[in-house]
């Protein structure tokens, strides 16, 4: 379509003509004033010109300040402008409507040829700059996608930033599916849908094995379209006849042989005649498989580390007789990485020795070394269960074996009869004695972190009443990001000191306070005088 504006009407309608012969639609205006009304009118309907003709000499203002008012436009300054003129002529003429924003100067009168190849010209820049500011964007939208997706913490939140970028990209509804190593199948929808709209597991079983059987034997990136009777109905809306008729159109990608697909899916008419729009999606489905890949192995990892931590940290402990112990663990949130949290209760020649500690980091490897910690501990104290004594052996042993790694740890000792305690600490939170009352203090019990071979204090001593209560945790209870922990700590003493009566009462009544939500694992002890035995 071809706006020409000229206020002589003869001229107006004979330009009209040598257009129309080129096969363009033309839209005639007589002024400036009737062109802006006219380009607003068509704009708001979605549908401008390709190119304005505009004539220099208008009589309500000139072809050059009519160019500039279009350009200053957002909405319309893409329209390329055509100035011709049969009076003004000179190179000066033509250099004011460059300036002006024109994108060429047509001297008239012209040649049908002429003016049709300059129009064709003028219009074809226009388009391929179109293009190529839409494939800007398109690239500039596929980099934010792929940050988000990139950025996800667990393969759900993984299929929800894939589904959403998916859709902005195509225009139109979307789900992501990535296949865990254990056959989970994790989805993400663009679109909100309720519980009882979401497709049974029989269509979610049905992508899982359609992806697998799509990419078997394949690595990289294919797309294919799938018709309707092989695609599961209800992943998207129905936003217009033949929605899920159509079938699907997926993007499937696999990092490398033996990890599992990940699968991109649109209705098939979504981008169908558009190969660029197919091409980034088939970009954001190998990104996602490449993050996939990452994030199950991670799962994975994580999995192991908590098996290993469980089976190592037991729910309930050995009971030494005269005493009460009350253990709790609660693992960081899934998004977080597991700790090297660990606790023990173990029956020595000279009483009861109650330990908890945290290796220094969050890894599988970290678990690892908590577990050899754990079983050194238990070794050592059958030779020698002083807490000073204990304390060196272990730093010793992580110097020796794992150099690279240190650890906090409390070791209490207590003697059931007398209730005569002894407390060795390497860099943890000391315990917090908890009487009747409403009363509650920490032991004054210091020294440095495990693994740094540095000269440890002696031994803090106390002895325990039979009212009283030795509590010992982990950071993990109560560090919040942002809180000085000398605050928390007081916040704890507090919240031990109002709590019921009993062992297990307290560790249930602070799990309640401080447990929620928190981005490190924790591990609680408390231990007290039965008098029995």
């Amino acid at each position: 379509m071809i706006l020409v504006v000229d206020d002589v009407a003869a001229s107006r309608y004979a330009l009209g003509a040598v257009l129309r012969r080129d096969g363009h639609r033309v839209v005639l205006a007589a002024s400036a004033g009737e062109a802006l009304v006219e380009l607003d009118v068509r704009q708001r309907a979605g549908e401008l010109p390709d190119v304005a003709l505009v004539d220099v000499g208008l009589p309500d203002m000139n072809g050059f300040e009519l160019c500039r008012r279009m350009k200053q436009s957002p909405l319309i300054a893409a329209l390329p402008v055509v100035h011709f003129s049969a009076a003004q002529i000179a190179p000066a003429d033509r250099c004011r409507g460059l300036d002006a924003g024109g994108e060429a100067y047509l001297t008239v009168p012209a040649e049908p040829e002429e003016i049709q190849a300059v129009v064709r010209a003028v219009a074809r820049g226009a388009r391929h700059r179109s293009d190529a500011e839409a494939h800007a964007g398109h690239l500039t939208q596929l980099a934010e996608t792929i940050l988000h997706v990139q950025s996800a913490r667990c393969p759900r939140e993984l299929a929800e930033a894939a589904a959403v970028g998916t859709a902005r990209i195509t225009g139109g509804p979307a789900a992501a599916f990535v296949l865990g190593e254990d056959g989970t199948l994790y989805r993400g929808l663009s679109l909100r849908r309720s519980t009882a709209s979401l497709p049974d597991d029989g269509a979610h079983d049905a992508v899982a094995r359609l992806a697998r059987r799509v990419m078997a034997g394949r690595t990289g990136v294919r797309t294919t379209v799938v018709p309707a009777p092989l695609w599961p109905a209800g992943f998207f809306h129905a936003e217009g006849p033949g929605t899920q008729q159509d079938g699907a159109r997926l993007a499937l990608a696999r990092a490398r042989e033996g990890c599992e697909p990940v699968c991109l899916a649109t209705p098939a008419y979504a981008h169908g005649l558009d190969p660029d729009t197919g091409r980034l999606v088939g970009r954001l489905a190998h990104a996602t498989a490449l993050a996939a890949e990452r994030l199950l192995m991670y799962e994975m990892e994580r999995h192991i580390a908590l098996t290993l931590q469980r089976s190592f940290l037991p729910t309930h402990v050995p009971q030494v007789p005269g005493t009460e112990v009350v253990v709790r663990y609660e693992p960081a949130s899934r998004d977080t990485e597991i700790g090297g949290d660990f606790y023990a209760a173990l029956h020595t020649s000279q009483g009861l020795l109650t330990a908890i500690g945290d290796v220094v980091g969050h890894s599988l490897d970290a678990a690892t070394v908590m577990v050899e910690i754990r079983h050194a501990l238990r070794a050592y104290c059958v030779e020698d269960p002083d807490p000073a004594s204990l304390a060196h052996r272990l730093d010793t042993m992580l110097q020796r074996y794992h150099p690279e790694r240190t650890a906090t740890l409390c070791l209490a000792l207590v003697d059931p009869g007398t209730g005569r305690t002894r407390v060795a600490n390497a860099g943890h939170i000391p315990p917090l004695v908890v009487g009747d009352g409403g009363t509650a203090h920490y032991l004054s019990a210091k020294g440095p972190l495990l693994g740094l071979g540095l000269q440890r204090p002696e031994p803090t001593e106390t002895v325990l009443r039979p009212t009283d209560r030795l509590l010992m945790v982990t950071d993990g209870l109560i560090e919040t990001r942002g809180t000085d922990l000398a605050v928390s700590m007081e916040h704890l003493r507090a919240a031990a000191a109002d709590a019921p009566a009993g062992v297990t009462a307290l560790c249930d009544t602070l799990l309640a306070c401080f447990g929620h939500d928190r981005d490190d694992d924790i591990a609680l002890l408390a231990v007290r005088l039965t008098g029995e035995g």
